[in-house]
């Protein structure tokens, strides 16, 4: 048998693949993330080794791997659930609120709309805004000013009640 014969190796891979995992699509899918180690790690194989053990090891190693991360997963989406569960919600005033705001500013034209959320959103500083659009930092600050304009517009029109409205960041007011 040729040192790494991979290819004549492939049904008992397979067979061992389907034992662990009882489903077609999920074997294949495990005896390729197996190969792909296996070639990875092709200069840890020992030259006169049984190249059929040491695959079929690497795709139990690999079934293992994918079992804990499922489980990993199952447990940060149960986690997820939970916290989810404790939370409370907005009172409705806020929860509208902050709907208006964010129907606003996705009502904004696409400039300014991409201008205010480079700074106010992701905190880039006006001329690393103005480096990613490709515009002048005069232009990106006119928009950004003209964004927070029709923003402090729609808040100044909204009826409040009581002192508990939103202030835009960054603005004036």
């Amino acid at each position: 048998m040729p040192r790494f014969d991979i290819v004549g190796q492939l049904g008992p891979l397979r067979r061992y693949a389907q034992s662990l995992t009882r489903n077609n699509a999920e074997a294949e899918d495990l005896v390729h993330d197996a190969l792909v180690r296996a070639y990875e790690r092709r200069g840890t194989f020992r030259s006169g080794g049984n190249l059929r053990a040491w695959l079929l090891s690497i795709v139990h190693n690999a079934f293992v791997d994918r079992m804990r991360s499922r489980r990993s997963e199952a447990l940060r989406v149960e986690q997820a659930r939970y916290l989810a569960a404790t939370s409370t919600p907005a009172p409705q005033e806020h929860s509208v609120r902050l709907a208006q705001v964010r129907d606003a500013f996705f009502n904004l034209p696409e400039e300014q709309r991409s201008a205010l959320h480079l700074v106010a959103i992701e905190g880039l500083s006006y001329q690393q805004a103005a480096n990613a659009t490709g515009v002048p930092l005069g232009t990106l600050m006119s928009r950004i000013g003209r964004a927070r304009a029709a923003l402090r517009q729609m808040e100044d029109a909204a009826p409040t009640c009581g002192k508990n409205h939103l202030r835009i960041v960054g603005g004036d007011s």
